[in-house]
Order: C-alpha cells, then structure tokens, then sequence
C-alpha cells in the first residue's frame, strides 16, 4: 500500500486530432487546482456540428465545474457529468438544428497530495491504469458489443472490429437515464501510468502494445507518440478514412 502522504508529480502528453475526417468531433482538456488535477476526453455525435458541439460542450462544462469547486472523492465526478449533461441539454434548447448531438465521456482526477484517483465514464472512451509496466484495470465500454459478451452472447467477440462496435447505450445528451460508471478512490503509485483515450485510437492499438510502448518510453509524450504511431501504422494498412482520436496520457511520479 502506498504511503498516502506520498506527493505525486504528473507528467502530461495529449493530441487531438481530426484524422481522415473533414472536423474533429473529439475534445479534451486539463485543469489544476492546488494539489488536484483535472482531465477529461469526449467524443461527439450526431452530424459534424452536432458532435463538435456536444464534445466541447461537455469539456467546456467538466473544466467550468472543476474550477468553481474543485472537490475529490467519490461523488465529485458524477456531479461534473450532471452538469454537463445539463450543460448539453441547455445547447439542444438553444440550437434545435442539433437535437441529436451526444457525446462520450471520460473525467479523471488525480489528487496528487494525496497520492489517489477516482474517475467516471460514459460511452467507449476509456481510461487504462497500468502498474508496473502492466495493464491493471480499464473501464468498460457502454456498447452493445460489450453488453453482448458481458452476457455471454458473443463469446469471442472483439470490440474493435464488431459491425455493431459503434453502436452505445450510454452517452451525455442521449435520452436513457444510464449512470455513468464511477471508479472510487484508489492509490496510485510513482511508475503508475493512465491513458485516457477516444475509440479513434484504442481501436488500432491492442492493450499488449500499449504496455509494450510503454515500457520503451522515457515520458508521457514518447509513450503517446508512439501510440499514436503504431495506430497510423495499422489504419494505414486497411485504406478506409481515419476516424478522430484523442488522448491524454499521464505517467506518475514522485514529487521532489
């Protein structure tokens, strides 16, 4: 168990990109305040603008909560994504046009004082832990795919080639009133490494690979360019039109 007075140091790398696209329907963003850190990725749909919107919408809401009460613990991350999900409901009002915009969610906060992390999800963005070079947990996407191997329907299916991988049962701005799924506080340890990542990427990039370019990189910029790199390789290779991918990764460390 880690020592919980132990102070992190977290180094950063992120990319946002439009891919093969004609607009980029994926957001991030990053906030401190004090000791605790704020990130957090989405991914919009429903038409070029409607996904643009909704994406940053979501963003714009997490960091706006974030700095008028930055607050840490196992609650604090489903209050951010009700806001945001008010946030996007107040933008369908205003702009009709765009009732079908919805977007995933992925919102990490690290408590560097602290020594922890919780964090919360909606749709297929997802956050990885790796410890000691191996991937200790991720999150579970909200798709249908998953639903059909959770429940033993199609065993053997693989999430990023399934015709249906698309297809989600929860996201902000959709009208089902699905949870979002909160990971509680946990320890994090100096040589703890988090990626959070939209389905442009992780798609391309199976978890082996992750933990391998991890463990060939010196900081959080090399092991996501190397990523990101290994994710042109193979996109490159089936010619269709690279969706948008996004990503923070955060490597923990020890503070001086």
């Amino acid at each position: 168990m880690a020592d919980m007075s132990q102070r992190l140091a977290l180094n950063v790398a992120e990319v946002s990109s439009v891919g093969g696209r004609a607009s980029n329907q994926d957001a991030i963003g990053r906030a401190e305040r004090g000791e605790l850190a704020c990130f957090v990725v989405s991914d919009g749909a429903g038409g070029h603008e409607g996904g643009e919107v909704a994406a940053r919408t979501v963003v714009q809401s997490v960091l706006s909560t974030f700095g008028q009460k930055a607050a840490f613990g196992a609650d604090a991350t489903p209050a951010m994504l009700a806001e945001a999900a008010i946030a996007v409901a107040r933008s369908k009002q205003q702009r009709p046009a765009l009732q079908g915009m919805s977007a995933t969610v992925a919102l990490a906060l690290v408590d560097r004082a602290g020594g922890q992390a919780t964090w919360a999800h909606m749709g297929d963005t997802r956050i990885y832990l790796f410890r000691a070079g191996r991937l200790l947990q991720a999150t579970r996407d909200h798709s249908m795919v998953q639903q059909m191997i959770d429940a033993g329907l199609a065993a053997g299916a693989d999430p990023r080639s399934h015709p249906k991988r698309n297809v989600l049962y929860a996201a902000i701005g959709t009208e089902n009133e699905v949870q979002p799924s909160v990971q509680p506080p946990l320890a994090l340890r100096p040589g703890d490494a988090i990626l959070i990542c939209t389905d442009g990427l992780w798609e391309w990039v199976a978890e082996p690979q992750m933990e391998m370019l991890l463990a060939q990189s010196a900081d959080a910029q090399q092991w996501l360019d190397a990523i990101c790199a290994l994710a042109d390789e193979r996109s490159g290779l089936v010619h269709k039109a690279r969706d948008n991918f996004s990503a923070q990764a955060i490597l923990i460390g020890e503070a001086p």
